[in-house]
């Protein structure tokens, strides 16, 4: 009985050791494909030049990814000024204020968001969003805009991260033990003092984690951003121009054009920045969340 124990735990270690292989393994070839991909456009120009160029003429051997940076990085910050706040104040109420019943109901419904397809966020933001900015928000600010734009971008996106901040900023400050609270309390501070001081101070570290981990889900996102951000090459001046990030421009014109030299190079180039940058977000989470864990 015990030989047959062990053979079952030599099994499972070494398949979960291979999986995990397999894994790493997946992540090294989609690196080096894109690695490979890239060297056309790379022996023909500097990366300098590809990464701070704003003109993207393919018919002209111009491949500028500058434009589309910018435009990446200002949806996914203009979405974190909108989703971050209200995450955190929810989450707050959710774990220090609601009752059971009320908290089990809403964490229910941002599992149910977090579900939902991006496509059905896109369609949303057409409908609703678009229309919104065109005729409300836009007039409103004496600005004029169609609609489509880096504003109607960061509003769909950061509806999309509100679970990812929220499941993990409610757990985190749950784990915040429940003596450091009743101390707070017993030497006379409120129950928000408590909470602003201690709970929130306590939770810092998984707080700064899940927005890193949202915005690496924020830069990643195609489908909902490209159907409501304008899609104009233009560095966006205000939050009512149209923009037009990377995984936009990825989705956009692979498979289209690759008749024109460098052109499909230029594509895998902006994948393999894309990734890049995504994958430093999602390393810079892990290495904070395993610091809490150490600390815990």
């Amino acid at each position: 009985m015990k030989n047959t124990r062990n053979l079952k735990d030599i099994i499972f270690k070494n398949l979960i050791k291979l999986l995990t292989n397999i894994s790493i393994l997946v992540l090294i070839g989609i690196f080096l494909s894109l690695i490979i991909k890239s060297a056309p456009i790379l022996k023909e120009k500097s990366i300098i030049e590809i990464l701070f160029s704003t003109k993207w003429q393919p018919f002209k051997k111009e491949f500028g990814l500058w434009t589309f940076i910018i435009s990446t990085f200002y949806v996914t910050i203009f979405s974190l000024i909108i989703s971050v706040p209200l995450c955190i104040l929810s989450s707050v109420y959710l774990s220090e204020y609601c009752n059971k019943r009320i908290k089990i109901f809403f964490l229910s419904i941002i599992d149910i968001l977090a579900g939902i397809p991006s496509v059905i966020y896109g369609i949303w933001g057409v409908i609703i969003i678009v229309p919104l900015i065109k005729n409300q928000i836009a007039p409103f600010f004496n600005a004029s805009s169609n609609g489509y734009s880096l504003l109607a971008g960061a509003i769909v996106l950061s509806v999309m991260i509100f679970p990812i901040i929220i499941q993990i900023t409610v757990q985190v400050m749950e784990n915040v033990p429940r003596e450091l609270r009743e101390a707070s309390i017993a030497i006379g501070a409120t129950k928000w003092e408590t909470i602003k001081f201690v709970v929130l101070k306590k939770a810092q570290p998984g707080i700064i984690a899940s927005i890193i981990i949202a915005t690496s889900r924020a830069l990643g996102e195609t489908i909902a951003v490209l159907m409501v951000v304008g899609n104009v090459i233009k560095i966006p001046k205000s939050v009512f121009d149209p923009a037009y990030p990377l995984p936009a421009l990825i989705a956009n014109n692979y498979g289209e054009m690759m008749s024109i030299p460098l052109y499909e190079s230029a594509i895998m180039l902006s994948a393999l920045i894309l990734l890049i940058i995504v994958l430093a977000f999602n390393v810079l989470a892990r290495i904070i969340l395993i610091r809490i864990e150490r600390k815990s």
